[in-house]
């Protein structure tokens, strides 16, 4: 059994999205498949934004995000939920993730680009949600924004494998491919995958 760490990246806590129904649906498959699930929701914890390598490389971490990082740490799978906003994760997921990933917690100090990460051994999920179509977004934009994330974020930082799903059309007014992704979910959360 894993310990897996879910974390909720939809800026906007006041209302509940599909990103929550996702979520929610991945952490009730994992309890089922006997998992341990530990939640994050960026919209409900408070932490400033970097300004400066210095500060990223060398200020005080902030209690929120300490806090994540411990959460993080002890996670041997990691999922992230958030909506595509203007191309890629939204400027609070992004912040967070700054903050989070420091040297000497996620990649050494002496910022060599070939030593290992420093939170291999973890897998991770990136389920994105968008009003396109999915096939759109690989095909027209490139799934970009995603190849960066894999890649240069977590990827650099030890994650691996890094896998991936694309919610398209989550505006739709159809709810058969709503129940079939949070049917989705739910097994991939049994799998811990």
């Amino acid at each position: 059994m894993s310990n897996i760490l879910i974390i909720q990246g939809h800026p906007d806590g006041s209302v509940r999205h599909f990103c929550h129904a996702l979520a929610d649906a991945y952490a009730e498959g994992a309890t089922e498949g006997g998992h341990e699930v530990s939640r994050l929701d960026l919209s409900q914890i408070e932490f400033p934004l970097l300004q400066s390598q210095a500060e990223q490389e060398g200020g005080a971490v902030p209690p929120a995000i300490a806090e994540a990082q411990t959460l993080i740490a002890a996670a041997q799978h990691v999922v992230v939920v958030f909506p595509l906003w203007l191309g890629d994760m939204p400027a609070l997921v992004k912040g967070f993730f700054e903050q989070a990933l420091r040297p000497g917690f996620a990649y050494s100090q002496k910022g060599n680009p070939m030593s290992p990460g420093l939170l291999k051994g973890r897998s991770m999920r990136i389920v994105i949600t968008m009003g396109m179509p999915g096939w759109y977004y690989r095909l027209v934009y490139g799934a970009h924004s995603l190849k960066a994330m894999r890649i240069g974020m977590f990827g650099y930082v030890g994650f691996r494998p890094v896998r991936a799903s694309i919610v398209g059309n989550v505006a739709g007014k159809d709810a058969a491919p709503h129940d079939a992704w949070l049917a989705e979910m739910r097994k991939l959360g049994r799998l811990a995958r």
